[in-house]
């Protein structure tokens, strides 16, 4: 369905015009160079430059992201001058990018607190170790694993609610794969058979994160200013959106998991293992069981059926059941028997309710941008713009369209399968 050439071919003859569309600004490397954005890798996500660039020339003030990562799309809205709303499930990605917002903080002040925390670990306390395997993995150095949980006490020993024990948290939080020799994959998987050439000493590696975080906090509010634009962060579900105002929202930006079985529960396991948060694997069920359906790890003893039978699937139904069916055949035929035809049937039904959710909290006419990407699973396409601009019109919307900004699949598609992939920009019209 074609979007108004006042809204999408403008914005689309804008970004392929003055800065250009390239793969990057669908990934999160480019915000590895920026300040505060490069506090904490979070694989998932998009440039935050094009990000304040599109809001920019859009001319919104109130933003919003139902999958609010890491923060990425609320920081480019406070560089844009524009309030906004983000909401997060995962419970320590929320608070990652909640210590992120922090950065009006005094800076000054973090680094006393990092000061403080150092010489409580120079007392050399007795620390309790994880019992995890997958610590014994990570960490082979005894000594250098107890100076990073003795961070890690000092740390949680700081005042609650403070915008310093928060940041001071985060800067724990960002050198714990730092000090560890294992390989770490592309999307923070943790590789123990794979080692790392350079390993950060835990005390050095803490020291120079708190006055990393203090410079970029006085860039920041350089830039910014001392009023910089109202940024939320919520800790809940994109398939309600329980806390952001109804109507609120003259934008989205956004970007949902892909259907492309990534395990987001598993992404900071190691994380939360170190921070005392969980024992190990079992424990991350329950966050799998909020999560978007994105991954077969998620669907647990939900039932495909539920989507199948719902209205909410009606507008992609006819189209979606021949897909359903056939996954459900091929995956007798491969060894992990992954059930790919009930993830997306998940997939689908969650984000028909996210569509509907965003209905009610934003404006007439609002502008929406999601970067997504289409799937493949066992080599069986679904066409995922064009099912997700469906099921937006349903909820309510106007109009979609998508431009494809890069192929994917090029590098793996020997090991997995051979259909061409895309990934690029579906815009959506209120």
């Amino acid at each position: 369905m074609n979007g108004s050439p006042s809204f999408v071919s403008t914005t689309r003859d804008y970004l392929l015009g003055p800065f250009g569309v390239s793969g990057s600004v669908t990934t999160f490397a480019d915000n590895m160079k920026l300040p505060v954005h490069r506090w904490y890798r979070y694989s998932a996500g998009y440039s935050s430059e094009w990000a304040v660039k599109l809001i920019r020339h859009w001319g919104v003030t109130r933003v919003l992201d139902p999958f609010g990562g890491s923060g990425t799309t609320c920081l480019a809205a406070q560089e844009s001058g524009a309030s906004s709303y983000a909401v997060e499930v995962h419970p320590t990605v929320a608070r990652i990018a909640r210590a992120k917002l922090l950065w009006e903080t005094d800076p000054d002040n973090l680094r006393d607190v990092v000061s403080r925390v150092l010489r409580i670990v120079d007392k050399k306390h007795a620390v309790d170790v994880p019992s995890s395997p997958l610590v014994a993995k990570c960490f082979p150095d005894s000594e250098s694993l107890a100076d990073l949980l003795r961070i890690r006490d000092a740390v949680n020993a700081l005042p609650d609610g403070e915008s310093t024990t928060e940041l001071a948290w985060l800067a724990f939080v960002s050198i714990i794969r730092a000090c560890s020799p294992v390989g770490t994959a592309q999307w923070q998987y943790v590789l123990p058979n794979k080692s790392k050439r350079r390993v950060a000493e835990p005390i050095a590696a803490f020291q120079a994160a708190g006055e990393l975080f203090a410079d970029d906090m006085e860039t920041h509010q350089f830039l910014l200013g001392a009023s910089p634009a109202d940024a939320h962060l919520l800790s809940g579900d994109a398939r309600t959106l329980d806390g952001v105002p109804e109507a609120w929202a003259d934008a989205v930006i956004t970007s949902p998991p892909y259907a492309n079985n990534y395990d987001y529960a598993d992404a900071l396991r190691l994380e939360q293992i170190v921070l005392g948060d969980i024992e190990g694997w079992s424990d991350l069920r329950p966050l799998r069981d909020v999560l978007l359906r994105s991954a077969t790890q998620n669907i647990g003893t939900w039932k495909a059926e539920e989507a199948l039978k719902s209205t909410l699937m009606a507008p992609i139904l006819d189209e979606f059941i021949p897909v359903y069916e056939e996954l459900s055949e091929v995956r007798k035929t491969r060894g992990g028997h992954k059930a790919y035809h009930a993830m997306l049937a998940g997939y689908f039904f969650d984000n028909s309710k996210v569509f509907q959710a965003l209905r009610q909290k934003t404006s007439p006419g609002v502008k929406v941008c999601y970067v997504v990407g289409d799937s493949a699973p066992y080599g069986v396409h679904a066409p995922v713009e064009r099912w997700l601009g469906e099921l937006a019109i349903a909820a309510g919307f106007s109009s979609w369209e998508f431009t494809k900004v890069r192929d994917r699949n090029t590098k793996w598609k020997n090991r997995k399968h051979t259909h061409p992939l895309h990934e690029g920009y579906l815009w959506i019209e209120g």
